[in-house]
């Protein structure tokens, strides 16, 4: 059975959905048939950090209205065939979305995929909630700032009180420059906060912000030090 990783921020800005891109991709090099389940029903963009989103002709809301099957909704990357995506709707909710049908689907996916890795809404509202009982794992992304690091705890507070018992947090778009003028937390400072443990830290890189727009992420360039950077946050979340 799959494991299920629930990728979880406070405001939108953390660059969580970047992150879910390029740490499925890690999970994928290792030979792990991995998913990348976008769950920001109306605001998805997965398909596109991706490069498929020409290839997305069906997704979740078609699933669970009956337009096709599960199996029509999951779209194998071009760059790594451990790698499927399944997209929720853009431009419109999922009508009468259960905690049943998350059950239903999750059962269906576990038994087709080693890693499945939920892009899940930012904050704490009801559609981030009723994904928590069916996951496994769950990884918070914040910055170096203050408010995200108050809007992380909530977050991992909140997967607490929700039962979900094994927490990471990963520090994203790191200024090495800016972090040691003492201007915003340190790492000490937000592992005294968030008291989980810390998958990893990615530096603010332009390949990485290229790669969103060319639907190339950065860490398949096996030469780019991305690449090792989240095979180490794969390997650490995987133990």
């Amino acid at each position: 059975m799959g494991n299920v990783l629930l990728l979880a921020s406070g405001k939108g800005g953390s660059g969580k959905s970047t992150f879910a891109v390029n740490l499925g991709y890690a999970f994928a090099a290792k030979k792990k048939r991995t998913l990348l389940l976008d769950m920001n029903i109306g605001l998805r963009n997965l398909d596109i950090y991706t490069g498929l989103q020409d290839k997305v002709l069906f997704d979740l809301g078609d699933y669970f209205s009956g337009t096709c099957k599960l199996a029509k909704a999951l779209v194998q990357s071009d760059d790594d065939e451990n790698l499927y995506l399944l997209s929720c709707p853009q431009f419109r909710g999922i009508d009468g979305l259960t905690d049943q049908h998350i059950r239903m689907l999750f059962s269906k996916l576990r038994g087709s995929f080693d890693w499945i890795l939920v892009d899940a809404p930012a904050g704490i509202g009801s559609d981030f909630c009723r994904l928590t009982p069916v996951c496994d794992k769950a990884l918070v992304v914040l910055t170096m700032d203050y408010v995200s690091l108050r809007n992380s705890d909530t977050v991992n507070r909140r997967l607490e009180s929700l039962g979900v018992e094994e927490r990471y947090y990963a520090i994203n778009r790191v200024t090495p420059l800016f972090w040691e003028s003492n201007k915003v937390p340190s790492a000490d400072a937000i592992q005294s906060v968030m008291k989980t443990d810390l998958a990893g830290i990615v530096p603010e890189d332009p390949a990485i912000h290229a790669g969103n727009n060319l639907g190339t992420p950065a860490c398949l360039d096996e030469k780019n030090y991305i690449h090792q950077t989240f095979a180490d946050i794969a390997a650490r979340i995987a133990e």
